[in-house]
């Protein structure tokens, strides 16, 4: 048996930036026009106006700032209200590979390894761009290494189980070197026109390396242990799959087939599963509070954050103890605690011990204790 590290990581972001000034802008003209389109109902009483979004709701809501998308004309456009991308051939790279190789080139420079070096590819995001052929097995054409690749999708905990696997088939021998890869184009899946979710996403990749401890060049963090639990619920979902076409009303655009939570429900179920997981985890492991130097958690919305935090560790955790990044990225589904770790993790000291985790639909919690080496 090997020990498994994490000898690299790298964030794709995207060039296109949107506050939530412009944002706002652009659903209340949307609602606008559909209010004036519906004058007739509205005064009826047989539907109720749109109501204007705001800067100040969206901050209060999510504590969500700006986000990154691969195209903002769409989104903004009070016509459209979704990303305008363009029809790519079949001999193209997809636009999830596009994002991937960036990211996937940076952890593999921070490991200071080539391409060649990996043995397995796993593209763990939210939302695939199609059924098949696997989006992984093109990353891994694009990038030129060697084994095999494949997809999975566990909604925001895709990053940490995907971590988990590629750990245990390190652990295991099967593999030398695996890339972990998390192209969420979560753009696609929002319903912009929505004023309850309309700011929640961004786009982004991130990737993640994992090595036997042994092979690693530099300063890394071994997996101490990794854990996966899930918890059937509807309260986040998503409807849309290549079966609509063979349902009486699957073409038609209906609200279910884009990103839909309840979120009250979510925010009460949740919270506590996904602190008494870490708690659990961390007991299992003999780690104390007083232990955990660094936490990176799912960056969904900060007042979950804000809780969980201080379950875990029994108090307000202090400054850069548990960093949050979606004041800039927004919710980036399961790359957000990539980002964190990616960007927050330079600084740890050598036996420093911290803890990743990623939850969401499922529901679906996964977390990866590490140790700072070098």
């Amino acid at each position: 048996m090997y020990t498994p590290a994490i000898t690299g990581t790298g964030v794709f972001t995207p060039q296109n930036i949107i506050t939530n000034a412009e944002l706002v802008a652009a659903f209340n003209a949307f609602a606008d026009q559909k209010n004036a389109e519906n004058t007739k109902a509205i005064a009826a009483g047989e539907m109720e106006p749109m109501q204007h979004s705001s800067e100040e709701f969206i901050v209060k809501a999510s504590g969500i700032q700006n986000r990154y998308v691969m195209d903002k004309t769409g989104v903004l456009d009070p016509d459209m209200m979704y990303p305008a991308l363009r029809q790519r051939s079949d001999e193209e790279p997809g636009i999830m590979t596009e994002m991937a190789i960036d990211a996937c080139q940076k952890a593999l420079a921070q490991a200071g390894r080539t391409a060649q070096d990996v043995d397995l590819v796993i593209c763990a995001a939210s939302n695939h761009e199609r059924a098949y052929p696997a989006i992984a097995i093109e990353i891994q054409q694009a990038l030129g290494t060697k084994g095999f690749g494949f997809d999975m999708n566990v909604a925001c905990s895709s990053a940490t189980f995907g971590i988990q696997a590629a750990a245990d088939m390190v652990r295991s021998g099967s593999v030398r070197a695996a890339l972990v890869v998390n192209p969420e184009i979560c753009s696609g899946h929002l319903e912009w026109r929505d004023r309850d979710c309309h700011f929640i996403f961004g786009d982004v990749a991130t990737a993640t390396l994992i090595e036997r401890i042994e092979d690693a060049q530099g300063p890394h963090f071994e997996i101490v242990s990794t854990r996966c639990a899930t918890e059937f619920s509807n309260n986040i979902r998503n409807n849309n799959g290549f079966l609509r076409r063979s349902r009486p009303d699957g073409l038609v655009d209906r609200r279910d087939m884009q990103f839909m939570q309840n979120g009250r429900k979510v925010f009460k179920e949740v919270l506590p599963m996904v602190s008494r997981h870490i708690s659990d985890h961390m007991e299992s492991e003999g780690i104390e509070s007083g232990d955990l130097k660094r936490l990176w958690l799912h960056q969904a919305n900060k007042t979950m954050n804000d809780f969980i935090g201080k379950k875990v560790l029994g108090r307000e955790p202090v400054a850069g103890e548990q960093p949050n990044i979606l004041q800039d990225y927004a919710n980036t589904s399961s790359a957000g605690s990539i980002i964190a770790f990616s960007k927050y993790s330079d600084d740890l000291q050598d036996g420093d011990v911290g803890l990743i985790c990623s939850f969401g639909a499922g529901y679906s919690v996964g977390s990866v204790i590490v140790k700072r080496h070098g």
